[in-house]
C-alpha cells in the first residue's frame, strides 16, 4: 500500500512553471531515490509534498489529501524533512534543537544518540559550533524525534567529507534495515544509492520521465537522464 501518492504534479514560482506533472510513490517501509539533474524539480517537489510551495494535481498521504493542508499539519500526519542545507537553529544547542519539535513515539534523545553519538557527546553544544556533517547529523536526528512515518532526505551528503558521508549512508541504511521506516531521498550518488533505494524516479524539466527499480537504473538510462 503507498504511504505517499503524487499524480499530475503542478507547481509554479510566480509566473514561472516548475513542475509539469509529476507522478511518484513511496510504499510502507519503502526507500525511494528522487533522481535528476540539477534544476530539474527535485527541491520544487519536496517542497510540494511538506506543504511549503502551493501545487495543483493528486496529493496524499495515508490516503489523507495534502494539497490544502498547511505545512505544519503535514507534519503531524507523520513527513520529517531534512532540509537542503541543513536549517539548523543556530543559536540553539543539539539537545534544543532536538527537542524543538519532538513528539511521542519510538524515537526520542537516547535512540537518536545510538544511531548518531557524536550528537550525544556534543549535547550541550550550540549548533553554529558543529562542524557540517555534524549539523546535518542534527538535521536528521531533529526530524527523527518528530517520529515520522516518511522521512524526506534532500540532498542529506551535499558538500560532507566522504568519511561523514559513509556514516550518514550506514545510519541511512539503519533505518531502512532496523526500523522499516518509509524514505524519499534525493542525491546525486549512484553507488550509494543503490545499496539502499528499491526504486527510483528520474525527473526531468518538472516531469517524471523514468520510475522502475533501482536496479534498473542502468547506465544508458544514468547516462540520457542523469549525465553520468
Amino acid at each position: 500500500m503507498s504511504l505517499l501518492t503524487i499524480r499530475n504534479l503542478e507547481a509554479t514560482y510566480g509566473s514561472s512553471q516548475a513542475l509539469f506533472g509529476v507522478t511518484l510513490d513511496v510504499k510502507e517501509g519503502e526507500v525511494v531515490a528522487l533522481m535528476g539533474r540539477n534544476g530539474m524539480g527535485k527541491s520544487t517537489t519536496v517542497k510540494c509534498i511538506c506543504r511549503m510551495l502551493p501545487a495543483t494535481g493528486q496529493m496524499s498521504f495515508d490516503g489523507t489529501d495534502l494539497t490544502r493542508l498547511p505545512s505544519h499539519r503535514a507534519a503531524r500526519l507523520g513527513i520529517g524533512l531534512v532540509p537542503e542545507g541543513r536549517r539548523c537553529f543556530s543559536g540553539l544547542t543539539v539537545h534544543e534543537n532536538l527537542i524543538a519539535a519532538a513528539r511521542a513515539g519510538h524515537w526520542d534523545l537516547g535512540k537518536v544518540f545510538g544511531l548518531f553519538p557524536r550528537l550525544g557527546e556534543r549535547r550541550a553544544q550550540r549548533a553554529a559550533s558543529l562542524s557540517g556533517g555534524e549539523q546535518q547529523m542534527l538535521a536528521i536526528g531533529r526530524a527523527l524525534m518528530t517520529n515520522p512515518r516518511l522521512l524526506v532526505l534532500d540532498e542529506a551528503t551535499e558538500g560532507l567529507a566522504p568519511i561523514i558521508r559513509q556514516e550518514i549512508w550506514t545510519a541511512i541504511r539503519q533505518l531502512k534495515t532496523e526500523n522499516g521506516l518509509s524514505i524519499l531521498v534525493i542525491d546525486k550518488s549512484l553507488r550509494e544509492l543503490a545499496g539502499v533505494c528499491d526504486r527510483a524516479v528520474i525527473l526531468e524539466r518538472g516531469r517524471s520521465v523514468w520510475q522502475g527499480g533501482f536496479g534498473d537504473v542502468s547506465r544508458d538510462v544514468a547516462q540520457h537522464y542523469l549525465g553520468i
